[in-house]
């Protein structure tokens, strides 16, 4: 698949049903917290841009980017000025294992540098070995040890713009 082929666009209100079904999806809901829902406050939080990401129209996953320091404690807090979180699930099970999330994935990180982003960080759970295994080979090092957040357990991981 060419990176030209991944379209995001924000996710919206409409959305909600299509998020509901992904997250009750056993692969996602062994990762990502289903208990809180999307409304339409959560979906206005400026401090995150969340995204239906989309191949060749059909979409299949969700993602989200977030600002480090929108959050007094959050555990990112002090990379430099710029720098973004990301979090992301493939939600149609059909999609799964064919490369795409490495390739979408690598795409928005693209963009995310491209607007000024100096680093780009994610927090998968340590024993999420599927994730980690993307992230490294997106170019995400391990930052740090394990460690539990107000979010939950975390394996804190940075990729650097070039």
């Amino acid at each position: 698949m060419t990176a030209n082929a991944y379209s995001f666009r924000k996710a919206t209100l409409a959305d909600i049903g299509l998020l509901q079904a992904w997250q009750a999806n056993p692969h996602v809901a062994e990762w990502w917290d289903a208990g809180a829902p999307y409304d339409e406050a959560a979906l206005a939080d400026p401090r995150v841009a969340r995204w239906i990401v989309s191949v060749s129209d059909r979409p299949f996953a969700f993602m989200q980017d977030y600002s480090v320091h929108g959050w007094q404690d959050h555990h990112f807090a002090d990379l430099p000025k710029g720098s973004r979180g990301i979090d992301q699930f493939i939600g149609d099970p059909e999609m799964i294992g064919l490369g795409h999330g490495p390739a979408f994935i690598g795409v928005r990180l693209r963009i995310l540098f491209g607007q000024g982003a100096p680093v780009i960080a994610t927090d998968p759970h340590p024993d999420n070995a599927r994730a980690i295994a993307v992230y490294r080979k997106l170019g995400f090092e391990i930052a740090g040890p394990a460690q539990t957040t107000r979010w939950g357990l975390i394996l804190p991981m940075l990729a650097r713009a070039a």
